[in-house]
């Protein structure tokens, strides 16, 4: 590459941009113009040299210690120690493309991206590093304990690292040797003659299942896996406020992590079972109360249930079926601290459905008060 191009211009990026913004520039420059996915030679001729060029400036800028230097030499870059050398990426050999050799788009980004695009060449890259599987696990809980929090304990099965075999899948004192069927490559090219020519494709290995290595003697414990899976008690703090269908993450209690990978979470899904009286809108709690037709008349001072039990409340004079109150900080903690919810509870008349003679005479009284009919003789239907 000439001192005179700048890398940030042959991805298409800004010299402010990220490391992320740099590794999906290339990812989607590496696509578009790597060889294997051209159509005539032609193409495939201009497409060899163009990736060549997106290597390398990835090469530079996706190394902080590169990119700094190159930031501060500029067309000096290479004389400053830093250049060169780029071209072949990862150590393949590009001059191949066009020429019937088979080739893996996982083995020249692989180590970019640990793994492959898929769709170009067919293969499986043997994975390094990778992160345990993260899982979940439901808990149910009551209403109560949702509003002002709770702990709990639970069993959670996962994958840990085998403690006979610290996770190498070996026997102890025995070997991890290189498989012999693919060379420590993780794959097999496999070619086929057909009437319509020969094809070569690349699979992986069935020996080693892409590992590129096997196991002289497995450990008996885990079969040579490296993991076991064991039965772990936890205990879990259920914050204030939490609702249904919400999760509480536990970093680092999820299934081990393969080849050193990092282990895997834990979420923990809450459900909260309904309460009896009471539902709940956000960090408000609401109900209906049915009291007597002497309070909604009269007025008067009635007990409601709260959840943190009975309180007092007056009735004003004169309340109408339907309406609804309000009491504030009666709800359910916000689950960020900040405050309490309301009560919201709405009245109806609670009628009495049997009336003794006295009752019945005073409610008489009341109705003919009011220039209410009671009990009227009874008429005909069409009358």
């Amino acid at each position: 590459m000439a001192d005179s191009k700048d890398y940030y211009e042959v991805l298409g990026v800004s010299k402010t941009a990220t490391a992320d913004e740099i590794k999906r520039a290339f990812r989607k420059l590496a696509k578009q113009y790597h060889p294997d996915a051209q159509h005539t030679e032609e193409d495939k001729k201009k497409a060899e040299a163009k990736f060549k060029e997106i290597n390398e400036a990835y090469s530079v800028l996706s190394d902080e210690n590169k990119r700094a230097q190159y930031d501060r030499f500029g067309s000096n870059f290479e004389q400053a120690g830093f250049g060169g050398g780029y071209g072949n990426y990862g150590g393949f050999d590009f001059s191949g493309f066009g020429n019937g050799m088979d080739i893996d788009l996982d083995d020249i980004l692989g180590s970019v991206f640990g793994g492959g695009f898929g769709g170009f060449g067919g293969g499986t890259k043997r994975q390094g590093p990778t992160k345990g599987a993260d899982l979940r696990y439901n808990l149910n809980i009551t209403f109560e304990e949702a509003a002002f929090g709770t702990k709990k304990e639970i069993n959670v099965s996962r994958q840990e690292k085998c403690d006979s075999c610290n996770g190498s899948g070996a026997r102890p004192g025995s070997k991890v040797i290189t498989c012999d069927k693919c060379g420590g490559r993780g794959k097999i090219q496999i070619t086929q003659n057909t009437i319509m020519g020969t094809f070569s494709s690349v699979k992986t290995c069935d020996k080693c299942g892409g590992e590129g290595k096997i196991v002289e003697t497995p450990c008996e414990k885990c079969t040579g896996k490296g993991t076991i899976r064991r039965a772990r008690k936890l205990s879990v703090t259920i914050p204030a406020g939490i609702d249904n269908g919400q999760a509480i993450s536990l970093a680092g209690e999820g299934d081990v992590g393969k080849k050193g990978g990092a282990t895997g979470d834990l979420f923990i899904v809450v459900n909260v079972s309904p309460h009896k009286i009471f539902t709940r809108r956000g960090f408000d709690i609401l109900a209906n109360f049915k009291i007597p037709y002497s309070k909604m008349v009269l007025g008067g001072t009635i007990k409601i249930p709260t959840l943190e039990g009975e309180m007092e409340f007056n009735i004003p004079e004169g309340t109408q079926a339907g309406t609804t109150f309000k009491i504030k900080e009666k709800g359910i903690q916000n689950i960020h601290g900040r405050g309490k919810g309301n009560l919201e509870f709405t009245v109806d008349v609670d009628i009495p459905k049997k009336l003794n003679d006295r009752q019945r005479e005073i409610l008489t009284e009341f109705a003919s008060t009011l220039g209410e009919e009671v009990n009227p003789k009874k008429k005909g239907f069409f009358r």
